[in-house]
């Protein structure tokens, strides 16, 4: 079953993000299996992003690569908020 997977990150730069997605290229997972859909706005603070994956086990997998690299950047990473996916349009 597809979830969405939101994350609220408010001590998270956009410099980080970059320096997370740069790491994620270099790891081969820049467009990792079962990730359906990314997006990243801007808060007042920090990043609010929303993953749509195939399964939450394919987000878990893909997350063993992701947290080791945000805290790379000095990020704290955040456990999602995941729900069952209904439709998209």
């Amino acid at each position: 079953m597809a979830i969405v997977a939101i994350f609220e990150l408010p001590d998270f730069s956009q410099e980080q993000y970059a320096q997370t997605l740069s790491g994620l290229d270099s790891a081969g997972l820049g467009s990792p299996e079962g990730r359906i859909s990314h997006l990243a706005a801007s808060m007042e603070k920090g990043l609010f992003i929303v993953d749509i994956w195939e399964s939450e086990a394919l987000l878990g997998a893909f997350s063993e690569t992701l947290v080791p690299i945000m805290a790379g950047t000095g990020a704290t990473p955040a456990e999602p908020r995941i729900l069952p996916l209904h439709n998209t349009l």
